[in-house]
């Protein structure tokens, strides 16, 4: 049994991605997601540092206890955010893992995983694969199979923020991971997660359940969730 698979029991996991403003509006988010049956909630920062970030996360799980709380430091690189990391964080969504497909050596991939390995931390490793933002990656099956010895769930996303990304591209990186975890991160609504369902096993989402950037929407949140629970 995979590691992902030991936190979360559901099928399909479902994690709202909250683009942190304050503690306050945070923790209402967070609420929001845990009401709307989520699996757990990912927290982000665009205009915060990551320690302002850190510290709004321990305020969450102090208000939200026993519920899946994780985090995605925009301005750390991914090797330095291990170490500053609690146990009470969940899980860390990086939106490149450092793979490289067409090599056979992985150096940027390795000194990630020895500073998780150096750390002692415990959590899941969403590691970003063909993601939004980064470098064209033309055989997304092959980068898929290279990350699994680095990421807890191999994370992609479409071409841009709230963009869906290719039916056909995720066929091909299930193919790579096999039965390991996948993660969809951008594009995902109540709407058209139907298409994604047979082929992925995580979806973080923002902009699909959100009123605004900072705001879930309840309802939108509740359907999303209700639409991934009744399918069979």
């Amino acid at each position: 049994m995979s590691r992902f698979r030991e936190v979360f029991c559901n099928r399909h996991v479902v994690l709202p991605v909250i683009h942190v403003v304050n503690t306050e509006q945070a923790i209402e988010n967070t609420r929001l997601a845990k009401r709307s049956q989520a699996d757990g909630v990912f927290l982000i920062n665009h205009d915060l540092t990551w320690q302002t970030l850190l510290a709004v996360h321990s305020s969450c799980v102090e208000a939200i206890p026993e519920f899946w709380i994780g985090v995605n430091c925009l301005d750390l690189e991914p090797n330095r955010v291990f170490g500053e990391l609690d146990s009470k964080v969940g899980g860390v969504w990086v939106d490149n893992a450092l793979i490289e497909e067409s090599c056979v050596e992985q150096p940027g991939a390795e000194k990630v995983l020895r500073a998780i390995q150096d750390s002692g931390w415990r959590g899941l490793y969403f590691g970003g694969v063909a993601f939004k933002y980064q470098r064209v990656v033309e055989d997304v099956e092959t980068a898929a199979r290279v990350a699994l010895p680095f990421v807890d769930v191999v994370t992609t996303s479409g071409p841009g923020t709230g963009l869906s990304a290719n039916p056909v591209k995720i066929r091909s990186m299930r193919s790579g991971v096999g039965r390991e975890p996948l993660a969809v991160a951008s594009g995902i609504t109540p709407e058209n997660v139907i298409e994604y369902l047979p082929f992925t096993d995580c979806f973080l989402v923002a902009t699909g359940i959100c009123r605004t950037i900072d705001a879930l929407d309840e309802d939108l949140t509740t359907g999303l969730v209700s639409r991934i629970r009744n399918y069979h």
